[in-house]
């Protein structure tokens, strides 16, 4: 799905209940680097590091063409979307999410059959590596703050965890889901989306200025980190300071199926569109993460 939508109304309607609305996207670290296409494109080294996940080609010269002709550490191979964070350091070792992590595409608004599928080449930015400790605290997309063991909701990376092959360091934050209708970036990276509620809008319906409602992202991120912390930081600085980038680049019929399915049809799926509840319902995808 390309182009603008035009004459859209954000959506009051209240559907049948359905408790989940989402399906994942698991996607794997392919490499890290001081590139950021969507903030510095084209300038190898302005940024600080970032971890890539999901397309394995990004780069600062990154575009929805180059992107569309790469290949991708998501189990979808549909799903050649470019991820990406500031790296984490523990002192000057880089520290990298291990196997598939999780990205979930929700529903953001109360009538998840109003959830259009993200138009190709939509980009932006969520959070800030300016961002105060505050604004990184009250932060609309903010679900958990830093977490490990039984230390949760920190707006800074603890000092110390718990000892144990168990533990991680963990974060879990949302995108805003509710689009312009026209704006596949803006010069801010930003105010092209809006969380629902936005502008005065009802909690969970999309503002005027934003009447598209697209998927929610939220990162579900763990770093393979524990014990001593002191040392643990963020290549864009304190933990505070956490911030992430999407630029789209799914296939189109690939992620229309699952959103269809998962998102619209109300079920918890996973990275196939399958959900293990509702077996009946049959997955969007075939044993290859692949369109039957």
């Amino acid at each position: 799905m390309t182009g603008t939508y035009t004459g859209v109304q954000p959506s009051t309607e209240i559907p049948p209940h359905r408790y989940f609305h989402e399906f994942q996207a698991n996607c794997s670290v392919t490499h890290t680097g001081s590139v950021d296409p969507i903030v510095f494109p084209g300038q190898l080294g302005r940024s600080h590091n970032h971890t890539f996940m999901g397309n394995d080609t990004t780069d600062e010269n990154s575009t929805t063409a180059s992107l569309g002709a790469g290949g991708t550490a998501c189990k979808a191979p549909g799903d050649l979307s470019a991820y990406w964070m500031p790296t984490l350091y523990n002192g000057d070792q880089e520290v990298r999410p291990v196997g598939p992590q999780t990205i979930y595409y929700k529903s953001g608004v109360t009538d998840y059959t109003s959830v259009r599928p993200f138009p190709k080449g939509l980009r932006f930015v969520v959070g800030d590596p300016m961002q105060t400790s505050e604004e990184f605290r009250d932060h609309p997309g903010m679900v958990e703050g830093w977490e490990c063991g039984e230390s949760y909701h920190n707006v800074e990376i603890p000092a110390a965890c718990p000892t144990r092959p168990d533990v991680q360091l963990n974060l879990r934050m949302q995108a805003p889901s509710c689009w312009d209708g026209i704006h596949l970036d803006t010069p801010d990276h930003q105010s092209h989306m809006a969380y629902p509620g936005a502008q005065g809008a009802n909690q969970d319906v999309c503002p005027a200025t934003h009447p598209v409602a697209l998927p929610m992202i939220e990162f579900k991120m763990a770093w393979p980190v524990n014990g001593d912390l002191s040392q643990v930081r963020l290549a864009s600085g304190t933990g505070h300071s956490f911030h992430y980038d999407f630029f789209n680049a799914w296939d189109d019929a690939t992620l229309d199926a699952m959103v269809d399915h998962c998102i619209i049809g109300g079920l918890q799926c996973d990275a196939r569109g399958y959900d293990e509840n509702n077996p009946g319902e049959g997955a969007a995808l075939d044993g290859n993460y692949e369109l039957p």
